[in-house]
């Protein structure tokens, strides 16, 4: 059986389009899972890792208002990630993680509170989790659902275009 990260190459692949990540809580999981398919790099163009709130504003651009009102662990941050890693690398699609992989809690935030941005052409999303396990089966949970997620909105963009 095909994985996600295979199904979202091809659906990216179908359309000429590509997809850059941006990541906190998962440490560059999310690129690692979408490198492991051959042929990647026809549609993954790169990430980066921004697990520094200082990062996540110097090079993403998350805004210090976003970050003031709403913190790095919120949906706002996680939009702003996705859009911030798609104006960094040119890509058509910006996926990003954010949240509290554990053990303790960050921002008033219990350990499994995920955030997962999405943006694209005319979309900005963000999805909350709410994870159980420890701290790397948070982790690698989040990155299933952020690439589900994905497929989700890349399946509903060929539906509309097809």
């Amino acid at each position: 059986m095909i994985d996600v990260a295979a199904r979202v190459h091809l659906l990216l692949r179908a359309s000429g389009q590509t997809i850059a990540s941006a990541e906190s809580l998962t440490g560059g999981r999310v690129a690692v899972k979408l490198t492991e398919t051959p042929g990647a790099s026809g549609t993954f163009l790169g990430g980066v890792v921004t697990y520094a709130t200082e990062l996540k504003h110097s090079l993403l651009e998350v805004s210090e208002e976003i970050i003031e009102e709403h913190g790095v662990v919120s949906a706002e941050c996680a939009r702003a990630m996705a859009s911030g890693v798609r104006k960094l690398t040119g890509a058509t699609y910006g996926i990003a993680t954010t949240g509290v992989a554990g053990p303790g809690e960050q921002e008033g935030k219990p350990a499994g509170t995920v955030f997962v941005g999405l943006s694209g052409p005319g979309r900005l999303e963000a999805i909350e989790l709410e994870l159980g396990g420890d701290r790397v089966t948070v982790q690698n949970l989040a990155v299933q659902e952020a690439l589900s997620a994905l497929e989700d909105m890349l399946g509903t963009e060929e539906t509309a275009i097809g």
